[in-house]
């Protein structure tokens, strides 16, 4: 049994005091004010619970990053770091997967890593012999030739392509069936251009709506979730109409896209706390000037699209695209979302409720609930007040067990 100060109800954005909370293996048993819970608990008491006394803490499901990149590290020479090989990005993985979980975040979504690195990753957390958070994990992200998921890095003598590179909408199809093949739970594709890539225009559109809806299909056929980079405003309108499920980064929205996301009831996901870092620490990094001036191009212009469309209700996701920044400073966005426009609460729906329901877990993860998996995390104060705290936690349960205390 777990007691506190107080939980936070997400779905509703309000805090209930003087809370506990019983659990019995992975899952939530009940929750509720503590003289109602003690009931119920007088019970779990007989049967050799243990009480978790944490009544200066407050409580939350834990929360969910819709954007990460495990396999990478920011504080790594970044043209160096493109030659390592798969056994030390799976290093990399399961050190940032353990960072991860205790920054609070028990769920995330991995949106592209070489030599399904990321995939035995999740398969070793799932198996208990590492730490980390629930992964759904899409292996390589699917690219046009030259465009922002292959290796453009290299000389042309090398011959080198990325895994995930696809041109036409066969070739789309036959990828996503090879990516699901080999273990992944989510699809990627990269419909524009990107920052963090070599010779490509972060606003120019690079797969054909044909191409996007052939993707789209084949995920959905197999019951996966797709997600579309896309920084500008054809391509984000183009992966909306052919089906994609969420769009990561929006740094170029018009109104009509914006529109277009709310009718379809399409998710966007902006990465608006990583650009700070970026232009801070990014040349002693090794990132190439020509890198850094796209971060530039894009900052300014993805925290007004952000701001937009949450005034406009799209539905919205929290995904940082941590490997930008280090892993384990997830956190830190939370307040540069409630800067931008949304309440604490939003900010707070956005890693929980929201994320939960693009992955279909909406009935097990992303609240405090009974018959919800057991994923709770607590801080210092109440986040609705201050959201900074969550960049502080203190607690962390995943799967009924103890990770951090």
């Amino acid at each position: 049994m777990l007691l506190a100060k107080g939980y936070v109800d997400v779905a509703k954005g309000k805090t209930i005091e003087d809370v506990a909370i019983v659990v019995r293996g992975n899952q939530i048993v009940s929750v509720g004010h503590q003289d109602s819970v003690a009931k119920l608990g007088s019970v779990a008491m007989q049967g050799n619970y243990r009480v978790v006394d944490l009544k200066d803490k407050y409580l939350l499901p834990g929360v969910m990053d819709m954007h990460v990149h495990l396999s990478s590290d920011a504080e790594d020479n970044f043209l160096e770091s493109m030659n390592y090989s798969i056994p030390r990005q799976t290093v990399k993985a399961v050190k940032n997967a353990r960072s991860t979980l205790m920054a609070g975040f028990t769920t995330v979504r991995d949106l592209g890593a070489s030599g399904y690195s990321v995939i035995a990753t999740r398969d070793a957390i799932k198996a208990g012999e590492i730490p980390g958070p629930r992964i759904w994990a899409v292996g390589h992200a699917l690219s046009i030739t030259g465009g922002h998921c292959d290796d453009n890095f290299a000389a042309p003598e090398a011959h080198s392509v990325a895994a995930g590179v696809a041109d036409g909408p066969w070739a789309v199809r036959q990828k996503v069936r090879e990516n699901i093949k080999y273990g992944a739970n989510a699809i990627k594709i990269c419909a524009t251009g990107g920052v963090f890539s070599k010779g490509t225009k972060v606003g120019v559109q690079q797969y054909i709506e044909q191409e996007l809806a052939a993707a789209a299909d084949e995920a959905h056929r197999c019951g996966l979730v797709v997600a579309a980079h896309a920084h500008g405003t054809s391509g984000i309108k183009a992966a909306i109409r052919a089906g994609i499920d969420s769009i990561e980064h929006c740094s170029f929205m018009d109104e009509d896209a914006i529109k277009m996301a709310v009718k379809a009831g399409t998710y966007l996901s902006c990465d608006i706390y990583n650009t700070e870092y970026t232009l801070a620490f990014g040349e002693a990094n090794g990132v190439p000037q020509a890198n850094i001036e796209k971060e530039k191009q894009v900052s300014k212009a993805q925290r007004d699209s952000f701001r937009r469309a949450t005034l406009a209700g799209a539905k919205m996701v929290f995904g940082s695209d941590a490997a930008i920044y280090p892993h384990g400073d997830n956190g830190k966005q939370f307040s540069r979302m409630v800067t931008f426009g949304m309440t604490p609460a939003q900010a707070l729906q956005a890693a929980t409720v929201n994320s939960a329901a693009l992955i279909q877990q909406e009935d097990t993860l992303g609240q405090l609930k009974p018959g919800f998996y057991a994923d709770i995390i607590a801080v210092d104060g109440d986040p609705l007040a201050d959201i900074s705290v969550m960049e502080r936690v203190s607690f962390v349960m995943k799967d009924g067990v103890i990770y951090k205390d």
